[in-house]
C-alpha cells in the first residue's frame, strides 16, 4: 500500500509555470507507475500524464503535451509535474495516482492523493 501527498499548487498568471510534487510513503514506490490526473468542476477525472516505474517511458494527454513534463525520483519517492505555459483552462484540482502499469484510465489506479489546487488567472 502507498500513501500519496501532493503539493506545489497555487495561483499563477496565464503563461506562468508551476511544479507539482507528489510524495509517496512506503518502500515500494519504484514498483508503481505514477500518473497525474485533474478533475474540472462537474466533470470526470481526466488524464494528464503518466510515467513508468523506471522513469524511461512517459505518456501525455494531448491537451498538455509540449507544456508539461512528468518526472520521478525513486530515491526520494517523489513524482513531479512541471507545467509551463499555463492557461486558464488548466485551472482545477490535480491528483497523483499510483498503479501497476502505465494507463490513461483513472480506474486503473488504486492509490490517490488528496489533490492540489491549481488556479490560472487570465
Amino acid at each position: 500500500q502507498v500513501q500519496l501527498v501532493e503539493s506545489g499548487g497555487g495561483l499563477v498568471q496565464a503563461g506562468g509555470s508551476l511544479r507539482l510534487s507528489c510524495a509517496a510513503s512506503g518502500r515500494t514506490f519504484s514498483s508503481y507507475a505514477m500518473a497525474w490526473f485533474r478533475q474540472p468542476p462537474g466533470k470526470e477525472r481526466e488524464f494528464v500524464a503518466v510515467i513508468s516505474r523506471s522513469g524511461l517511458s512517459t505518456l501525455y494527454a494531448g491537451s498538455v503535451k509540449g507544456r508539461c513534463t512528468i518526472s520521478r525520483d525513486n530515491a526520494k519517492n517523489t513524482v513531479y509535474l512541471q507545467m509551463n505555459g499555463l492557461k486558464p483552462e488548466d485551472t482545477t484540482v490535480y491528483y497523483c495516482a499510483a498503479g501497476p502499469t502505465c494507463s490513461d484510465y483513472a480506474a486503473h489506479y488504486a492509490y490517490w492523493g488528496q489533490g492540489t489546487q491549481v488556479t490560472v488567472s487570465s
